[in-house]
């Protein structure tokens, strides 16, 4: 299956790439989501989850 990136605002594929790119960097939990409307990029959106350890947790 294959994909295909069109233009948007005058962004073209190596822009949109770069972009997802940019979003993934230095991720180590959570979520990129790529929408698309009318089989354009529209929106990324990064969500990034931080895991927190109790003080108790950190001595076993």
């Amino acid at each position: 299956m294959s994909a295909t990136v069109r233009s948007i605002e005058g962004q073209d594929e190596a822009s949109l790439l770069r972009e997802i790119n940019n979003a993934l960097r230095g991720l180590r939990f959570g979520a990129v989501e790529i929408t698309v409307h009318n089989g354009q990029v529209v929106q990324i959106e990064r969500k990034e989850k931080f895991r927190l350890q109790s003080p108790a947790s950190r001595q076993a």
